[in-house]
This record gives structure tokens, sequence and C-alpha cells, in this order.
């Protein structure tokens, strides 16, 4: 018995014998586009944030810290430059104290028809 010839395993593909235009690839597709669902008129899924600011954002900060039976700590920071720390409890009430005060005098809070006014 006699084996029978094997059939190569790769083919070999003839090399080409001029140059040839390049092909234009066709546009990627976005990742997560919806498959025609847009189309229909269906809403998408992904919508922007209807919540919108209402212009305010925060200027101050004021940070307290008081575990039970320790010595209580804080601290007031703004914009404008203002950063003042306190440890215990008559300093901490203290800058609580002159962080409501510099509410009132911070120059990022006040208004130009403010002080002109006043």
């Amino acid at each position: 018995m006699t084996a029978r010839p094997r059939p190569p395993l790769k083919s070999i593909t003839p090399t080409p014998t001029g140059p040839r235009a390049a092909e234009p690839t066709p546009p990627p597709t976005a990742v997560g586009e919806p498959k025609g669902a847009a189309r229909k008129g269906v809403p998408s899924a992904v919508r922007p944030d209807p919540q919108r600011g209402d212009g305010r954002y925060p200027v101050a900060w004021l940070h307290i810290v008081a575990p039970r039976g320790a010595t209580p700590t804080a601290t007031s920071k703004c914009l404008c430059g203002w950063n003042r720390s306190a440890v215990g409890h008559r300093r901490v009430l203290a800058l609580i104290t002159d962080h409501t005060a510099h509410r009132d005098t911070c120059p990022l809070r006040t208004t130009q028809e403010g002080r002109t006014a006043a």
C-alpha cells in the first residue's frame, strides 16, 4: 500500500505583474452607534444632562472635623485667596464666625453694582 500524496497546506498567490491603484477603505463605524434606532425617530438612550446650572458655583468652603473626645479642627478656604485654619473649640468657633463675615466682604461674591450703589 502506498500513501496518497498530501495536498499543499498553503496556497501561493500569484504576484501582480504591474502597479495598481489603491482602493479606498470604507469609513470606520463609530463605537456604540445605534443601528437604525435614530433613523426611526426613537430617542437615543444617551442624552445631554437636562439639569443645567443656575449660574451659581461654590466660591468658599468651610471644613470642620470634630471627632468625639478629640480636639476639633477647621479650615476656611476661598477662591479669592482667603485661607485660614484653627485648632481647638474656641478657635474653631471664631473661625466659623470669621468665615461667615468673609462671605459679606469677599471680592468674588460682591458685585460691582453693589459696590457703586453703596
